[in-house]
């Protein structure tokens, strides 16, 4: 395993998420405060195959981050992409780190 530079962590404004390519794969990055703690769940929404996550709504419910699609508001669990309306639909979730102030993604080799 291998990790990725993607962005700078100051390139996410804290309370948002971006989209990232991970190769070709999108990849929706979280940071839901000013600290440097960050998630990374794919960016597709799997109840309609859009990739809009990385656009959704920021939750803590339950004392866990949540991102809530954009489109039907199905609420994603941060740490493990688990869905909390239906865990069938749930998306996977990537190890990410701050290194250097550098957001990275791991990627399998």
């Amino acid at each position: 395993m291998s990790w990725t530079d993607i962005c700078a962590l100051t390139d996410i404004i804290p309370g948002t998420g971006v989209c990232a390519l991970l190769g070709t794969h999108q990849v929706a990055i979280f940071r839901p405060q000013e600290d440097e703690q960050v998630y990374a769940i794919d960016n597709v929404d799997p109840f309609y195959q859009a990739s809009v996550l990385s656009r959704g709504i920021l939750a803590d419910l339950h004392n866990e981050w949540y991102v809530a699609s954009p489109l039907k508001k199905q609420h994603f669990r941060l740490k493990d992409g688990v869905c909390l309306e239906n865990t069938g639909f749930s998306v996977p979730a990537y190890a990410v780190r701050v290194n250097n102030g550098r957001v990275e993604l791991k990627e399998s080799v």
